[in-house]
């Protein structure tokens, strides 16, 4: 039996492309799953249902492998269960060598299927970590030029001091006070248990 298997990371997501891929490989469309979740691991409840109704020799097939996941070291976990447990194929469309249906010898298809898909994790993997480098040094070299990250802290209001010994006394009350400071309920506490605090220690 031929199984589809498609993924898209949201909702406005369209799989209809993948779906498409599929019907042309001769899939029936009832044998097509699908899931609209990240493919950081494979928590997900179509790929679950699948894994329960693949059997030995059975053909899974995916339109590209990032579409069965994006984690490498999941995906190699995955594929070893498939091919070498379950003992069905995988075939990848968009990419050949990925078949381990490959040659007259199913064996030799599915070691070279396994090698490949070796090199595709290391690739990843040191992509993954050249981009966290270069953002590293990016970082440190924006810093370097002054440039500041995160939002921006607000300014105290100069009347802040005032409104919250007010405040603290009991003469105004917490929305009239921070309709005056301009600030949020978490700015105006923020600030507050620093103010209280020094205020506590100076009477």
């Amino acid at each position: 039996m031929n199984y589809g298997y498609t993924r898209v990371s949201s909702q406005d997501q369209n799989l209809e492309r993948q779906t498409e891929e599929f019907l042309k490989f001769g899939i029936d469309r009832k044998n097509i799953y699908s899931d609209k979740k990240s493919g950081k691991d494979f928590d997900r409840a179509a790929y679950a249902k699948l894994m329960r109704r693949l059997r030995r020799g059975d053909v899974l097939v995916v339109k590209s492998i990032d579409r069965l996941g994006r984690n490498y070291a999941a995906i190699i976990e995955e594929w070893h269960k498939i091919t070498h447990i379950i003992c069905a194929d995988i075939v990848v469309l968009d990419m050949p060598l990925l078949d381990t249906r490959a040659g007259e010898n199913s064996l030799m298809g599915r070691f070279i299927a396994d090698v490949v898909l070796q090199i595709l994790s290391f690739v990843a993997e040191n992509e993954r970590v050249n981009i966290r480098t270069r953002q590293a040094e990016g970082i440190a070299l924006a810093k370097a030029r002054g440039v500041k990250f995160g939002r921006p802290k607000k300014k105290v209001p100069q009347n802040f001091c005032a409104a919250a010994l007010d405040y603290m006394q009991g003469k105004s009350s917490l929305n009239s006070t921070l309709e005056l400071l301009n600030l949020s309920r978490n700015q105006f506490y923020y600030r507050y248990r620093q103010f209280r605090e020094k205020h506590i220690r100076q009477t």
